[in-house]
């Protein structure tokens, strides 16, 4: 933080959540608990609850242009995330304004909702495999996002090191591979096809992990902000999102959100 108290400001560029436990919802909730501004281009606007999601409607590009602007040329950013983009015309507009903005870029892929519903038109895997993946510093896929943009099926921990290399080589410079889907431990594997970091938690009995993957993203986009590199960016994020997994609530009659105010709910301060 800055003499005059400004927080490191972060901009999430994703879908908003109407449950308020994924999307921009979750985004701001994790930059809040984390010590940094959360600023915000909403690119779609879902109707979503704990059972799914029942509607979704895309912003026109010029509303997502007009908003990225708005932020970045009057207050700036020091680090930027996406998350749902939903069409190829919409990922293709914000890799054109990620490319000018110079801040490092946390690309979570998001191809399908927890609850199995698709967030991303399959017209679009092209343009996020050629115009977004190339910009990350850090892209976050999960088993299923990495199967949607490699057509590679990870069943074992032992392939997690090809799916990122599979990954890699659609030009990000680091890969974190989620391996949650995985039975045992909840390990994810971060390179950048050089170093190795394998990250490992314990899996809690809790079915109540909506919003795992965008607050996951959010995490790290708030620790390269403050400064960290991307490792300990990431570790601190996964220590992070272990705490809310762990500390997940039902809400409604599905899966419940993990608990993005753990850390403040008991006493203790962020990561």
């Amino acid at each position: 933080m800055s003499a005059l108290g400004t927080p490191p400001r972060v901009l999430t560029v994703a879908g908003s959540d109407s449950g308020g436990g994924a999307g921009i919802q979750a985004d701001l909730k994790t930059m809040l608990a984390l010590g940094v501004h959360g600023m915000s281009v909403i690119t779609a606007v879902t109707a979503q609850n704990s059972l799914g999601v029942q509607g979704a409607w895309e912003l026109p590009v010029e509303a997502v242009r007009a908003q990225y602007r708005s932020v970045v040329d009057d207050i700036g950013v020091q680090a930027v995330k996406t998350g749902m983009l939903a069409s190829a015309e919409l990922v293709e507009t914000v890799a054109e304004l990620l490319a000018d903005t110079g801040a490092p870029v946390v690309v979570d892929p998001v191809g399908v909702s927890k609850h199995g519903d698709p967030l991303l038109a399959a017209s679009a895997l092209d343009s996020v495999r050629t115009k977004l993946l190339p910009l990350a510093t850090v892209a976050t896929p999960n088993l299923d996002e990495v199967a949607q943009l490699t057509g590679l099926r990870v069943e074992s921990e032992e392939q997690l090191r090809e799916a990122a290399a599979a990954v890699l080589a659609y030009g990000p410079r680091w890969a974190l591979i989620k391996g949650g889907h995985l039975p045992g431990a909840a390990v994810d594997l971060l390179t950048d096809g050089h170093e190795e970091h394998w990250l490992r938690a314990p899996r809690y009995d809790n079915r109540h992990t909506h919003g795992t993957g965008c607050t996951l993203a959010s995490a790290i986009a708030a620790q390269l902000a403050k400064g960290s590199s991307v490792p300990e960016a990431v570790a601190a994020a996964k220590r992070y999102v272990t705490g809310a997994i762990a500390a997940g609530f039902a809400l409604g009659a599905g899966i419940g959100p993990v608990d993005h105010g753990w850390e403040l709910t008991r006493g203790t301060t962020g990561a």
